[in-house]
């Protein structure tokens, strides 16, 4: 039996435990407090009743799903014999990070995968005190990674290619869908998402277009055409030439920012984060903030069965 040790009951803890336990696994979830613990336990019990409802598992299979999983605060389970990978996804925050896997690496079977869930920390500082950086290697994951097929494996300066070749094997054997990068500044996800989101902040700073109109482009349009084709190959299909004529006039008028936008900072300074204080971009008040995440999942999996299956 595969055996996955999860470190970080979060958001994306709860949820990496549950795609390693549908692929088979046994699953050892750990967190620091038993508070963790049971706010994962709520968050993977909410994911599973929309997959079963949505009829992407029978109620059988997530009860075996959910039985895959076990829960402990009890850093001995890193070191448990066969266990074939330690992922991590605790506070995303450099020292923690490092002070996690310089007492985790001495710890874990010599056989086991190292991974590090992080959306932005270079892989090679996360490792500068850990024993085993040849093992380690970036499995950084889209939220929420249940639904969302993709992940990057970032690979640190020490990475070995025997590493970055049995990451590849073990995320397809989770039937996801791996993409490889070095160790650069915000990988591959967070440097397109952020150039989308700076243009997008820019827009609304100057009064071209509001929040929801600009949502209702990616959503209605690009998101579609990004989805099914990607970049490149829109590019190609619409021809190059129209996209190099478009370039020459377009990309001097692009934002180039490089400060913080002052309408995101503003939100931030004011409390407002988004769902998880209740209000951001949209308000999330009386319940507004559960709905958001089910009605998400139900469109994430609406337009996965339209695109992957």
């Amino acid at each position: 039996m595969k055996k996955a040790v999860i470190a970080g009951a979060g958001v994306m803890g709860a949820s990496l435990a549950q795609v390693y336990a549908r692929a088979g696994y046994q699953v050892l979830l750990w967190g620091r407090r038993e508070s963790s613990l049971e706010k994962g336990r709520a968050l993977i019990a909410l994911n599973q009743s929309t997959l079963v409802k949505e009829s992407i598992l029978s109620q059988a299979e997530s009860d075996l799903l959910i039985s895959r999983i076990h829960y402990t605060c009890d850093k001995r389970c890193f070191a448990e014999e066969g266990v074939d990978i330690i992922l991590e996804n605790i506070v995303e925050k450099l020292d923690a990070k490092q002070a996690f896997w310089e007492e985790v690496s001495s710890m874990a079977p010599k056989t086991a995968l190292l991974a590090t869930n992080t959306s932005g920390l270079h892989i090679s500082d996360i490792a500068q005190r850990m024993e085993g950086r040849d093992r380690f290697i970036g499995q950084h994951w889209l939220n929420p990674p249940h639904l969302l097929p993709l992940c990057e494996l970032v690979v640190g300066k020490d990475t070995s290619e025997e590493t970055v070749e049995r990451m590849r094997e073990l995320v397809i054997g989770l039937n996801k869908k791996p993409v490889v990068v070095k160790d650069i500044n915000g990988f591959l996800i967070n440097r397109i998402q952020f150039a989308i989101l700076r243009e997008a902040l820019y827009i609304v700073e100057t009064g071209a277009a509001t929040v929801e109109d600009i949502d209702n482009v990616m959503k209605y349009g690009l998101g579609l055409r990004y989805a099914a084709l990607g970049p490149f190959l829109t590019a190609d299909l619409g021809g190059l030439d129209t996209f190099d004529h478009i370039a020459s006039y377009l990309f001097a008028d692009l934002c180039d920012q490089k400060e913080k936008s002052a309408m995101l900072h503003g939100l931030v300074q004011a409390g407002k984060l988004g769902v998880k204080s209740g209000e951001g971009f949209y308000d999330y008040s009386d319940g507004k903030d559960e709905e958001a995440i089910r009605r998400r999942d139900e469109l994430f999996i609406k337009l996965a069965k339209c695109l992957y299956q």
